[in-house]
């Protein structure tokens, strides 16, 4: 028995509208995994990690120019400030002639502390402070005693002949404080924990 061919044309057409409804859904679903991925990746690099490039050589030999480093942007607003920690902060109002936006620098007073420099060592409340991560030639040139006042922090470069610092513009405060560095990620060879 031979079927009626007007009823074969409804079961292709019903068959290609179930496709391309099947296709349109599948699309739409692609695309709200899409948008819901870019929101994700937005919020965690405002609110969460970020990524930034070394400019100079302030840091070295601990961060190298070039280095790409992964800064944790609420270290501070979930824990302290630590002496030694690696931060990233805005530049501060006093240095007006920078075209750099943001600095990478070490810890090394915190608030109520006070801090100098005698015959090239750093010394933090009259205590010499141990500086492992600094070259053997590096050398700290001799500054008076500095008072860090509350809600601010001391920071030096690791290459201290060449690095602009608190030094020249003083203590910062803490509200300047974009993150702290958690993981070099490039160069490949030097990836992991500065």
């Amino acid at each position: 028995m031979a079927e009626d061919p007007r009823l074969m044309d409804t079961k292709t057409n019903d068959d290609a509208g179930s496709s391309r409804a099947a296709l349109w859904r599948s699309a739409r679903e692609w695309i709200a995994v899409i948008i819901v991925a870019l929101l994700a990746a937005f919020v965690i690099r405002v609110v969460v990690v970020q990524t930034y490039f070394i400019p100079s050589n302030s840091m070295a030999p601990t961060l190298e120019v070039g280095d790409r480093l992964m800064v944790y942007k609420l270290a501070f607003r979930v824990g302290q400030v630590d002496r030694g920690d690696l931060v990233v902060f805005n530049r501060p109002p006093s240095i007006e002639n920078s075209q750099l936006k943001d600095f990478v620098k070490r810890v090394v007073a915190l608030p109520g502390e006070q801090i100098q420099a005698i015959n090239g060592v750093v010394y933090v409340d009259n205590l010499p402070l141990p500086e492992e991560y600094l070259s053997e030639n590096s050398l700290t040139a001799d500054f008076d005693p500095i008072d860090v006042p509350k809600d601010h922090i001391f920071v030096m470069g690791d290459n201290r002949s060449n690095s602009r610092d608190s030094r020249s513009f003083g203590p910062i405060n803490v509200d300047l404080l974009v993150g702290e560095v958690f993981v070099r990620i490039w160069p490949l060879s030097n990836a992991g924990r500065p």
